[in-house]
């Protein structure tokens, strides 16, 4: 286990044991066929949810666990180093369930939450559309009010387990304004709600991303979070946890690279001597494992932050700007050490190469991360590092 994760208590040491264990014995022989099948496992959410693992950071008393945040992003980072699509799909879940819990009635929580968090029903995020992306404030997407219920319709782009999922976390403009949005939670059997044929894409092929239609799907009104017009400040203050999630699933992602490639390098033997004991790719290794290692760290920061119930956004901004950023060096730089077997499918990097690119698209690109960092410099004049962290 990497030096600098804290573990705050045994239960915690143990869980991530248990999760790797699993991770190790039930997804990674599975990963493979499924990416290159193109299959979504949804059996393997009902196996994570039956373990306790898709509500971790949530309270017991709704069916989570109750685990710091710093505790569960370690549990996303085992899960990614062995099968990316599951862990961005973990990540996702957590997402949809995030407006529930923080604006939801108690009704609705504990109408809603058990199921959620025990992994009877598996979430989706509806927030992007295809001319609204890293400018959700644009979307077209209406919800009318029609006696006791709203009626909504448009289309939500980029939807993770679109077509798979029990429910849906949809954002929809109530009113004229560039801010009157609102946030509904849409069941997958409304009539009018559809999904388009799954997108083509570069990676994560076992994670089903899929255009949702929205044909004048009528939902009761209990089944909005919030008042009218919160929709966005829900939809933004969740994604600052879903940062975090992405820059544990990447950090995962790379440490599996780096596995990979230290396992190859001191096996693999050229002019006499394992190619890890050439110092030129020894270097490359080094870079690789201080590049994790730094990505860690990030987030396990941004995690203690959030933890403390202390502002964070900035911090989630970097680490997923720089666990991204470092996973997509870190599989090129796999796939280098592997030469010719590293462009091949016999090995897992050059998967790894390819899911690691939409991680720097995803939750906010990169761009954007920029955008949040460098806006925080300017409105506070200072850098984080005053802020005082426990440790």
């Amino acid at each position: 286990m990497p030096a600098n994760r804290v573990m705050p208590t045994e239960e915690a040491v143990d869980l991530i044991r248990l999760v790797r264990d699993l991770a190790t014995r039930e997804l990674a022989p599975r990963a493979a066929e499924a990416e290159a099948t193109e299959t979504f496992p949804r059996d393997v959410f009902t196996l994570l949810g039956k373990a306790g693992l898709l509500g971790l950071p949530y309270p017991e008393e709704y069916g989570g666990s109750g685990q710091p945040y710093e505790v569960y992003l370690q549990v996303l980072e085992e899960i990614g180093a062995v099968w990316s699509s599951i862990g961005v799909g973990v990540s996702v879940h957590a997402l949809s369930c995030f407006g529930l819990f923080t604006k939801g009635t108690e009704a609705q929580k504990q109408r809603f939450l058990p199921d959620m968090l025990g992994g009877q029903l598996l979430g989706a995020y509806c927030l992007s559309e295809p001319h609204a992306g890293s400018d959700p404030a644009a979307m077209t997407t209406r919800a009318r009010r029609e006696g006791d219920g709203y009626v909504l319709s448009g289309a939500k782009a980029w939807t993770t387990h679109g077509g798979h999922a029990d429910f849906y976390k949809v954002m929809a403009r109530t009113g004229d304004g560039r801010n009157d949005i609102s946030c509904f939670l849409v069941p997958a059997d409304a009539a009018g709600l559809t999904a388009d044929a799954p997108e083509r894409k570069m990676g994560l092929t076992g994670s089903t991303t899929a255009t949702m239609r929205l044909d004048g799907v009528r939902i009761p009104a209990d089944r909005r979070l919030g008042e009218e017009g919160e929709g966005l400040k829900i939809a933004l203050a969740g994604l600052d946890a879903g940062r975090l999630g992405i820059a544990a699933v990447a950090t995962g992602l790379a440490q599996g690279a780096v596995d990979h490639a230290i396992g190859y390098a001191k096996e693999r033997t050229t002019f006499g001597k394992r190619i890890i004991d050439h110092q030129g790719l020894g270097f490359v290794l080094a870079d690789m494992e201080a590049a994790v290692e730094s990505a860690r760290a990030t987030y396990l920061a941004a995690a203690r932050l959030k933890d403390q119930g202390l502002p964070y956004s900035t911090q989630a901004s970097v680490a997923k700007l720089v666990a991204t950023d470092n996973a997509m060096r870190v599989t090129t730089d796999a796939v280098q050490v592997l030469g010719g077997y590293g462009y091949t499918r016999d090995f897992p990097v050059e998967r790894y190469m390819r899911e690691a690119k939409v991680m720097q698209i995803f939750e906010g690109t990169n761009q954007i991360q920029r955008m949040v960092i460098s806006r925080a410099l300017d409105t506070s004049g200072v850098g984080g590092g005053s802020v005082t962290v426990a440790r």
